[in-house]
């Protein structure tokens, strides 16, 4: 039986952890190689792409890691630039280069803003610059854009800089969908919710709950209608869908992985 991604070739950006574990790049390298996918795993932390190669390591060598500073558009065109050495095409990319800052626009600084803006919001742009043009030649491809569900409402803490650029990502994503939907060339948002990967203890639980990983676990979970937090597993799935030949007419919208938190008044 043909495997859902079998024969493609992807870019996973983000597709380190910012520590041991599941976090959503790893596990999107993971299941895309699991659907018979190759994949050119991109970080900026080698050490990183390390521990993704070696949890990948069942599905054989179609896996190769690039250096890359997403922010920065020269090494984000050498990274296409990459792919197609190694694989001599490109068929889909998902952007996930991301993450957050404390503060609403009082408390924060101008320069985690203009931070947050390049981080979060000017990588998805060059990825989406460089990337496309490539898939133009081979008649098309899926692009998938990490966002999330507080690009779309308040998720329990002030964060206007992360709020505002996922809801850049997620507006952006439309808008290219629309421009390049005859060119065969899909492009959609998939926007966590509360999920438990290894943010939550490395980053999360710091700028939230002075260190108190439990204390943040629990706030999180209460939110969720479901009664647990998902997991990068949940994020990757989701990226498998939307990349297949499966969502062919799934263009210019966002897949809300939340376990129904967004759909909660409170």
């Amino acid at each position: 039986m043909k495997k859902r991604l079998q024969d493609k070739v992807a870019i996973i950006t983000g597709a380190g952890c910012v520590g041991p574990g599941w976090g959503n790049g790893r596990s999107m390298a993971y299941r895309f190689m699991e659907e018979g996918a190759s994949i050119l795993a991109v970080d900026k932390d080698e050490g990183a792409l390390a521990e993704t190669v070696e949890r990948c390591a069942p599905f054989g060598e179609h896996i190769k890691t690039h250096i890359c500073d997403a922010t920065n558009g020269k090494a984000v065109e050498g990274m296409i630039e990459a792919c197609v050495k190694n694989f001599n095409r490109l068929d889909i990319l998902v952007n996930n280069v991301g993450g957050s800052r404390r503060g609403g626009p009082v408390e924060l600084s101008e320069e985690d803003w203009d931070s947050q803006i390049d981080h979060n919001l000017k990588t998805v742009f060059l990825g989406c610059k460089f990337a496309i043009p490539q898939m133009e030649k081979t008649d098309g491809g899926s692009i998938v854009n990490i966002a999330s569900t507080s690009g779309i409402r308040w998720s329990g803490s002030a964060q206007v800089a992360y709020a505002a650029t996922k809801a850049g990502v997620i507006q952006m994503s439309r808008v290219i969908a629309v421009e390049y939907a005859s060119k065969k060339i899909r492009v959609n948002s998939i926007l966590p919710g509360q999920l438990h990967t290894p943010m939550v203890e490395v980053r999360l639980a710091d700028q939230r709950t002075g260190g108190d990983v439990g204390k943040l676990l629990e706030q999180r979970q209460s939110r969720i209608p479901l009664g647990f937090m998902g997991d990068g597993r949940d994020t990757a799935n989701a990226a498998v869908f939307l990349a297949s030949d499966e969502a062919r007419f799934v263009t210019g919208t966002e897949l809300i992985v939340d376990g129904g938190m967004t759909a909660r008044c409170d």
